[in-house]
């Protein structure tokens, strides 16, 4: 049974009509703990199906440690959406509810290249020297989340320094408690600074200047 019906596949279809570049969803799934990992890839496999430029691989990341080894995954489930190059997009968990468009967002950005921020957020993180980890916790319920993910993939796409990790946090429930997620979004940078909240990109980035100071 398909999880898209015919009304979501023609809006994807129609939004994802104009990708400049080929993206693949790298799903790596994990025969431990991975409750939805049937439905993960059956997801990627339909959005995969709505544009000639897409294209869907599935990886089991015990079977395949040079392919999780080279996106340095360590997790899973996990859909990596790799364009032109490895952006750095991640999202851990299935993207369902709200977050199906956190999924559309990711493949796009991956596909254009280029982030959605203004100049000076841009040019800061051009000048990253230094590795930056965002990790943003999320639920399929919560409204508000994909604009705390999709900022992240923003900053991901305008640094190669930046990887944005989306975490649904009701699937991966140790590192939700490992980081006292107690509300959503929450950004954690680099496993030290957390924002709570739909952060605006200059919180994110003073953020980011803290960890890095």
């Amino acid at each position: 049974m398909a999880l898209l019906n015919n009304e979501i596949v023609q809006q994807v279809q129609q939004r994802l009509a104009d990708l400049p570049d080929p993206v693949k969803l790298m799903v790596f799934t994990s025969p431990d703990h991975c409750d939805y990992c049937k439905e993960i890839v059956q997801l990627a496999e339909e959005v995969a199906a709505t544009s000639d430029k897409l294209t869907a691989e599935v990886y089991d990341i015990r079977q395949a440690p040079e392919q999780a080894q080279a996106l340095n995954i360590t997790m899973a489930p996990v859909i990596a959406m790799v364009g032109a190059k490895d952006y750095g997009l991640r999202y851990y968990g299935i993207p369902s509810g709200h977050e199906f468009s956190t999924l559309l967002a990711g493949i796009e950005r991956a596909s254009y290249g280029k982030p959605d921020l203004d100049e000076q957020t841009k040019t800061y993180l051009a000048s990253l020297s230094q590795p930056v980890t965002l990790q943003v916790f999320v639920t399929p319920t919560c409204p508000y989340c994909p604009r705390g993910a999709i900022l992240a993939y923003d900053m991901a796409v305008a640094s190669d320094k930046v990887v944005a990790e989306v975490v649904e946090s009701m699937e991966f429930q140790d590192l939700a408690m490992q980081f006292n997620v107690m509300g959503v979004p929450l950004t954690v940078i680099n496993g030290k600074e957390r924002i709570e909240g739909a952060a605006p990109p200059p919180m994110v980035v003073d953020a980011i200047k803290k960890v890095l100071a």
